[in-house]
């Protein structure tokens, strides 16, 4: 089973790309960890996320950076050279559902519910 459940805050600005006929998003959610450090403080983690197609579209339109997030998806490893010819790994959550969390925003109108299995959004109470 390969199953990733995230809630956090989108870290960079959402950008729609194309990779031959596809269309999407890459961006990372950070995440506070669970417990607080002596000083009060709490780390977070930052995870790499893409989301493809009508879901990348869906969350470019309606979706921040600042943003709370919900995702689900699943872990995906690969790795290619980057320019100097080095080999580098790569470990993305591939988002297959997500969700509004935060209320309506002034600047981007947001459904209250996205029936991500589908990719579709509805308005539903």
């Amino acid at each position: 089973m390969n199953k990733v459940e995230l809630l956090g805050r989108i870290c960079n600005d959402l950008e729609l790309k194309t990779s031959g006929e596809n269309k999407y998003t890459r961006f990372n959610v950070a995440i506070n960890r669970r417990y607080t450090k002596e000083d009060g403080t709490r780390d977070a983690d930052f995870i790499g996320c893409v989301a493809w197609n009508n879901s990348a579209e869906t969350i470019v339109k309606y979706f921040k950076k600042g943003n709370q997030i919900g995702i689900v998806g699943r872990l995906q490893s690969g790795s290619y050279d980057d320019q100097d010819g080095k080999k580098r790994y790569t470990t993305d959550v591939i988002v297959e559902e997500f969700d509004f969390v935060e209320k309506k925003s002034d600047e981007r109108p947001a459904p209250e519910y996205v029936g991500s299995n589908n990719n579709q959004i509805s308005n539903a109470n």
